[in-house]
């Protein structure tokens, strides 16, 4: 049984940098209260955000900061699962991820994607869409067992029933299987080649007189061939790397024109920051006879002198710039025929490189030639060599053969357990045996209520539902207020068939808003009858807007905002 104790948070949604923190396991029923916005949600987000690292509501993790301190959010929570005692803590800026068995820190360096897979498959046996299935009813957020989708509708039973081992098991038997037939394949392929290899040698041994001076012949032949081919490249290469020198001759000349041109590009703008003072200082001394700073009159002279100066620099400037100008197409053109002998290079290069790629495959094809060669000739030395290879391939044969007569039988083993395995094997007969039992669990907390149908799940999940009135209803059928009390009692039920499973018990139960939304006086009466007398060893936690039914709860949690903070207060009822 998973036992929860303790969650607490801090800088979490609307909460501050305080903790909050709730006990889950000290009294039997508690209501939680509070005005819409107060934070009285806050512990749905909290709890499925610290188990398994995504929000209760539709909210992406980054809205679950506290928009006033903007980071440090942490929350924590402390279980049990049998005699171990564990401490789960995970936070956002800076992110968190902790897993402390028994004091003891669960090792940091494994990936915290390994940490979370150990959390729900070792630790919780629970994965997020069944933990909010045994754990959380919701009115907004929540999505009833009946919405779900049929392989949806199996995981949670699977879950609950504790057989998805045998999914995994089926896993494991698919990979089986589809490495037998791999080698299946690879040895008839083995098999085939073999059969080759024996009839092309009992013909080679048949012929081989014939055959051999032939063959011989005939690979000479091909070594002439692929020798003129590598003559040829090779001419190939000569011719290119002539051209390749001739062209890091040309480069050399020119390949000083980026620096150049980067030089004279910083001359040119040196030059016109200088016309543009000339020109500033001409303009001051054309447009002033008076200083405008000092207000004195400027000497005439001196202001024509200036003028005059100012003129014949701006002149000798222009000159300049111009003949720089000329200096920088030329250096231009430069540059461009720069970059054409690099791509000529480059060119060259991988054309040199492509050819003595081939002229190594030719001298590696020769290689393998001249060995086939001297194999034919040996052979011809001694006939005995081939009627031992002959054997040789023989045995092989033998042996691939009751290979694959071994692999064909455990593929029929395991085609047998894959049978049992699957969702219509052994699974199917489990999730049958207990199906009366759960449409019988569901069915009475039906009546519990007050709502006299017959509810009943196939084995396909679907629902066929009768009442006095009429044969046959859906789900989709009813009103609200009809659904929620339909999706109470399969909340009730899957927590009693994990009870009795033992693999997802837990004393936890959330109902968020079922007050508020679709259960009228008498569904209320009756629910608050269930979850104290009926639901057994369970922390029942009700989350609400209604501050009526203060005095049927054991204990009173009201949520309040100060200043944009959550706050929590605890009271006890009656």
């Amino acid at each position: 049984m998973i036992l929860f104790k303790k969650i607490r948070w801090k800088n979490f949604l609307s909460t501050g940098d305080q903790w909050t923190e709730m006990e889950l396991d000290a009294t039997g029923t508690t209501l939680i209260v509070g005005s819409n916005g107060a934070g009285k949600s806050t512990v749905l987000d909290a709890l499925c955000f610290v188990l398994f690292n995504k929000p209760y509501r539709k909210i992406t993790k980054s809205q679950l900061i506290n928009t006033s301190n903007e980071k440090g959010t942490i929350v924590e929570i402390n279980f049990s699962v049998g005699s171990k005692k564990y401490l789960v803590r995970r936070g956002i800026k800076p992110n968190m991820f902790d897993i402390e068995i028994d004091g003891e820190m669960r090792n940091k360096e494994a990936d915290d994607r390994i940490n979370q897979k150990i959390l729900e498959d070792q630790i919780l046996k629970l994965n997020f869409k069944s933990f909010t299935q045994i754990v959380i009813l919701g009115s907004s957020n929540f999505v009833p067992f009946m919405q779900l989708s049929a392989p949806h509708r199996r995981e949670v039973i699977e879950d609950l029933l504790d057989i998805k081992v045998f999914s995994a098991m089926n896993g494991l038997v698919k990979e089986k299987l589809r490495d037998n037939r791999d080698t299946v394949r690879t040895l008839e392929l083995k098999k085939s080649n073999l059969n080759d290899k024996v009839k092309m040698q009992e013909e080679f041994i048949d012929e081989l007189d014939k055959r051999g001076k032939d063959s011989i012949k005939e690979k000479e032949t091909k070594i002439n061939t692929v020798a003129l081919d590598i003559d040829q490249l090779l001419k190939k290469n000569e011719i290119l790397n002539s051209s390749l020198t001739s062209v890091h001759t040309q480069l050399k000349t020119v390949e000083d024109s980026p620096k150049r041109l980067q030089t004279l590009g910083s001359l040119k703008q040196k030059i016109s920051n200088k016309v543009s003072r000339v020109t500033k200082e001409h303009k001051f001394f054309t447009d002033n006879t008076v200083c405008p700073t000092c207000s004195q009159d400027i000497e005439e002279s001196f202001r024509v002198n200036r003028i005059e100066d100012a003129q014949f620099r701006a002149k000798e400037l222009r000159d300049g710039y111009q003949k720089l100008e000329e200096s920088i197409n030329e250096e231009t053109n430069r540059e461009r025929h720069f970059t054409t002998l690099t791509k000529e290079i480059s060119t060259l290069t991988y054309d040199i490189s492509q050819n003595n790629t081939r002229i190594s495959g030719l001298q590696l094809q020769t290689g393998d030639l001249q060995k086939e060669i001297q194999t034919l000739a040996d052979k011809l030395q001694n006939r005995n060599t081939e009627h031992e290879e002959l054997e040789k391939f023989k045995e092989e044969l033998g042996s691939t053969f009751d290979q694959l007569v071994k692999i064909k039988e455990e593929i029929s083993y395991n085609d047998f357990a894959q049978s049992l395995l699957i969702d219509g094997g052994v699974k199917s007969r489990i999730i049958k045996k207990y199906l009366p039992l759960i449409n019988e669990q569901v069915n009475r907390y039906l009546q519990m209520m007050d709502f006299y149908i017959n509810f009943h799940l196939n084995e396909e999940f679907s629902e066929t539902i009768q009442n006095p009135i009429h044969d046959k209803f859906s789900y989709s059928s009813f009103s609200e207020g009809e659904k929620m009390r339909i999706d109470l009692a399969l909340l009730f039920t899957w927590r009693e068939v994990a009870r009795f499973k033992n693999s997802a018990n837990t004393n936890l139960l959330i109902m968020d808003e079922v007050f508020d939304s679709s259960l009228d006086g008498v569904g209320n009466d009756d629910f608050i009858k269930i979850i104290k007398y009926v639901v057994k060893d369970a922390n029942v936690f009700v989350i609400s807007h209604k501050a009526d039914m203060l005095d049927k709860f054991s204990t009173v949690v009201e949520f309040t905002k100060k200043a944009g903070f959550s706050y929590a207060a605890k009271n006890l009822g009656e």
